[in-house]
């Protein structure tokens, strides 16, 4: 038996080999984020063709712990622009720091410097303050970059016509400087959760993936492998519950992050399988509008806890 084992595991590493999304899915794996093959393969094939990569999908599916894994098993600094509406250029691009550039002209003009030359002193590089896209396409060092622009449908269409220039030629225009391409592309990752349509504009630049809320095994194997801590048991009934929940009609269905803030929370007050005093008790992990938890509780309480044998018969919620 031991003998087959390691037979079967010599079998997938050589397979993993052979296969480049295999090999990524297992990298991915080794940051402690499983992924599926549609998903593994379209980040293989971002990086290979050089493309920007948008995720969308519901709130706490795993889009930003998709960018964070990548990074880290690519080895590259991760750059983050949080997206929110009203997002201005110089957020996201660069700033000049006025403070020192108005130092600079006082010591320049004491130095009888003037005109042109002190212009060219004061808008330099060095004067330059690099917002995250800007530090994508020209990093500071020289570790690769993983651009994660997180949220792109909270920022305004306005904001969406700026970031063409760097999705689809990788790079940005200052005009007291110029043009400054990437010298090495960055990997370039975005999420959204369609708070808004996105233009065709920027989807056409981007290759596409949607991320569901996974299966109830593949819940099981995220868990097991965010908690391994937490019993079986929990966690089989727990992702369980969590699903049974996604069928109801509530605003905000619970993600993989509530699973997992949940089954942790569980596991603090020594849970080792669910009860009704608990769910109770932890119910805010899991549900995060009030609407939902008083529907919860007012109305679907008493038949979630009879599916899952948590009610003695004839027992009224």
């Amino acid at each position: 038996m031991a003998e087959g084992t390691a037979t079967a595991a010599h079998d997938a590493a050589h397979d993993a080999e052979d296969d480049p999304v295999l090999e990524l899915g297992a990298a991915l794996a080794a940051q402690h984020y499983v992924v599926d093959r549609p998903l593994a393969t379209v980040l293989h094939l971002a990086g290979r063709l050089e493309l920007p990569v948008l995720l969308e999908g519901e709130p706490g599916v795993g889009k930003t712990a998709v960018a964070e894994a990548l990074a880290a098993a690519q080895g590259a600094r991760l750059v983050r622009l949080q997206c929110y509406e009203g997002l201005a250029a110089h957020h996201a691009l660069y700033e000049w720091d006025y403070a020192r550039q108005l130092l600079e002209i006082r010591i320049g003009e004491a130095e009888g410097v003037s005109g042109t030359g002190l212009r060219s002193r004061i808008f330099s590089p060095e004067f330059l303050l690099r917002r995250p896209l800007l530090e994508a396409i020209w990093p500071s060092d020289d570790r690769p970059v993983l651009l994660l622009i997180d949220e792109v449908d909270r920022a305004d269409e306005e904001f969406e016509a700026l970031l063409l220039e760097v999705l689809s030629q990788f790079q940005v225009t200052i005009p007291e400087i110029g043009t400054i391409r990437a010298e090495r592309k960055p990997t370039i990752v975005l999420t959204a959760n369609r708070t808004r349509a996105l233009s065709d504009a920027l989807r056409r630049r981007c290759l596409y993936h949607w991320i569901p809320f996974p299966s109830l095994e593949r819940e099981i194997e995220i868990v097991r492998t965010r908690l391994p801590e937490v019993s079986d048991r929990l966690v089989q009934r727990g992702c369980l519950l969590v699903q049974r929940l996604r069928n109801g009609y509530y605003r905000k269905a619970p993600g993989v992050s509530e699973t997992i803030d949940w089954l942790r929370a569980l596991t603090l007050f020594g849970a080792t399988d669910i009860d009704r005093g608990r769910i109770e008790d932890t119910i805010g992990c899991l549900l995060k509008d009030s609407e939902d938890i008083a529907a919860f509780l007012g109305r679907d309480s008493e038949q979630v806890y009879r599916e899952f044998g948590l009610l003695p018969d004839g027992w009224t919620a």
